[in-house]
């Protein structure tokens, strides 16, 4: 199990350093279609990945996409709207075959999966992007692993003792200490070895506090998980599970290191 969770995580960062590198409509294309499987992921909790209810989900998910990616961003409070109002339509026209956690999971799943995933997207468009994009994976990612290992060393006080009681506060907190200075570090190597222009300590400030909000994202994608009883949301990643599985703290990191970055760094 170690050795294929180790493989996959080093084809899946090969993957996300070429498309996260590339940018543009690669970047699009990919995490579109990551979206989408999401999407599945989370509509199979409920049992609508297949109905027409989720194809609700789905068309909704590709129209936001289509509009962020031409820019047409007033368009998108409507299309949240008419995509609410098709939902209703479906559950209402078919009744009683859905009920309205079905219903509700439709919906929520195009704010939750689609549009804050969009945010990588988003947040590498931007004029620094190039660099500010690597904190999503840094502050997420890099806070795990380092809430793990000070969780093992020292971890005595449980975060969330039902939910997850291998969580720690002393590990929620190494891990955005950790997450800060990976980010301080990141920008030092990208300045000296990139001719960026970054601050390092803003750049501590937006990875700590992506740090601690990615930690939400993943103790929420367990909490869908636990109320549903399953262990994984997919098989996509080989030792990892699905999308939602390995990117359950990125989606919540994504669009606050977008607003970060646009509201921090000049």
């Amino acid at each position: 199990m170690f050795k294929t969770r180790l493989l996959s995580g080093i084809v899946l960062v090969a993957v996300l350093i070429l498309t996260v590198g590339m940018g543009g409509p690669v970047l699009y294309t990919v995490l579109l279609a990551a979206s989408l499987i999401g999407l599945m992921e989370l509509y199979r909790t409920v049992k609508v990945q297949n109905q027409a209810l989720g194809v609700v989900g789905y068309l909704g998910a590709i129209g936001y996409y289509i509009l962020m990616y031409q820019n047409k961003m007033e368009y998108i409070m409507p299309l949240i709207i008419l995509v609410l109002m098709l939902a209703m339509a479906v559950y209402v026209f078919a009744y009683p075959k859905f009920v309205a956690e079905q219903v509700m999971t439709v919906f929520f799943g195009v704010l939750y999966v689609a549009v804050m995933l969009s945010f990588v997207y988003q947040t590498r468009c931007l004029p620094d992007g190039m660099v500010m994009v690597w904190l999503i994976f840094l502050s997420s990612w890099g806070c795990d692993t380092c809430a793990y290992c000070v969780g093992m060393l020292i971890g005595k006080h449980k975060m969330a003792p039902i939910l997850s009681p291998k969580k720690s506060v002393e590990g929620g907190v190494g891990g955005v200490v950790g997450a800060a200075l990976l980010g301080a570090i990141f920008a030092a190597c990208m300045n000296h070895f990139a001719s960026a222009d970054v601050s390092p300590v803003l750049c501590a400030v937006i990875c700590g506090v992506g740090g601690a909000i990615s930690q939400i994202g993943d103790l929420s994608a367990s909490a869908i998980k636990r109320n549903h009883e399953i262990k994984d949301y997919g098989k996509l990643i080989p030792g990892h599970g699905g999308i939602l599985d390995r990117f359950d703290s990125v989606i919540f990191t994504a669009p606050i290191i977008y607003y970060l970055t646009l509201w921090l760094i000049k």
